[in-house]
């Protein structure tokens, strides 16, 4: 409980989160929106979900680099992300 709401109120501190909890979709979910790299400390399922992605790019666009290769690829993903950083 501890870890998750810090989580919910910074977002980076999911990197001592356990394993488990880096595989909750709506605990990264929010982790992201705080963090966008907070997405190197998801699962690799969740590295691959594209809406909680396309959310830490949203929020900092250095964030695609942890996603799947597959999402990487993604020309609308890739220009939110240059966008982010400009």
């Amino acid at each position: 409980e501890l870890v998750q709401e810090a989580v919910t109120q910074r977002g980076w501190p999911v990197q001592y989160a356990a394993e488990r909890l880096r595989g909750d979709r709506a605990l990264m979910l929010e982790a992201v929106r705080r963090c966008g790299c907070s997405l190197q400390f998801a699962s690799k399922d969740l590295q691959g979900d594209r809406e909680l992605v396309l959310e830490a790019v949203r929020q900092n666009g250095w964030a695609i680099q942890f996603a799947t290769v597959e999402l990487r690829a993604e020309r609308d993903l890739v220009q939110e992300a240059v966008r982010q950083t400009g």
